[in-house]
């Protein structure tokens, strides 16, 4: 049985209050975050991180709750939330039935991220209302269908969920497809925003720039694997050409998470351009 390490820390940056999570097994770890501001709680972090998560929101006036997706990571104290302060949770639409059930993934992200039970949750609008604020709820899918961002018209903050994360980007879900991630990191663009709020990064100052370096570094990347695939090179060559490491995370998760994912996406866009 492998020892989890576990840590939380409160942080204020501008008007919003950040709850920084990490958690690690084995060395492969990462930091998660909840955000609050405005009566609004951001995302609740994960089960795993129960006791500091919890005490963090137990003396919050949370109004309401905004969930950027259905990961665990992100969810995780969404039903103590709701058994406790009997406040409204939002969710894309298409994940209400989902939260509804209790939390099924593999047993390295249970080891990571704990469990995660059912709480119901009800769809968003085009807007959310604050105290101080009009919210754009804005779909951007990529790390996950459901994906969304939001935007604060008051104070032109972000927060991107996991969007943004990093900008160079060597492994991905099975599930994501970094083809719509890099079209929704550009749908952002139209927004008059610089600070972002990563629920893995945290504050990011200069949230515009980052954003519009990982669009430059995608586009880049594409670019690599079409000159590769136009050469008659298959998914397995590309992958080995362009990404040489083997990340532990990909053989931890047998795969779940990896670099082949992201030419999987590439190469399957250019098969259908080919094909109109």
């Amino acid at each position: 049985m492998y020892k989890l390490e576990k840590s939380i820390e409160i942080e204020q940056n501008r008007d919003v209050q950040c709850a920084h999570g990490k958690v690690a097994v084995q060395g492969i770890g990462m930091s998660v975050f909840s955000f609050f501001v405005d009566g609004l709680l951001i995302d609740t972090g994960s089960n795993s991180l129960s006791q500091g998560f919890q005490s963090f929101f137990k003396d919050l006036p949370i109004e309401q709750v905004a969930l950027t997706h259905a990961h665990e990571d992100h969810i995780g104290n969404a039903a103590w939330i709701q058994q406790q302060k009997a406040v409204p949770i939002y969710v894309h639409r298409e994940s209400v039935g989902i939260c509804a059930q209790d939390g099924e993934y593999p047993l390295y992200r249970q080891a990571l991220w704990g469990e995660r039970p059912a709480f119901v949750a009800q769809p968003f609008g085009d807007t959310l209302q604050t105290k101080s604020a009009t919210w754009d709820i804005i779909s951007t899918p990529g790390h996950t269908t459901d994906h969304l961002s939001f935007y604060n018209r008051a104070t032109g903050a972000m927060f991107t969920g996991d969007l943004y994360i990093q900008t160079k980007t060597k492994v991905v879900l099975d599930e994501e497809n970094i083809v719509h991630t890099l079209a929704s990191l550009k749908k952002l663009l139209h927004y008059d925003f610089e600070t972002i709020y990563c629920c893995h990064a945290g504050f990011l100052a200069d949230g515009r720039t980052k954003i519009q370096e990982k669009i430059a570094y995608l586009e880049e990347l594409e670019g690599e694997v079409r000159k590769l695939y136009d050469q008659g090179r298959s998914v397995d060559e590309i992958t080995k050409a362009i990404f040489r490491r083997d990340y532990p995370i990909t053989k931890a998760s047998g795969e779940q998470w990896s670099s082949k994912h992201i030419i999987t996406a590439f190469t399957k866009q250019f098969m259908q351009e080919s094909l109109r």
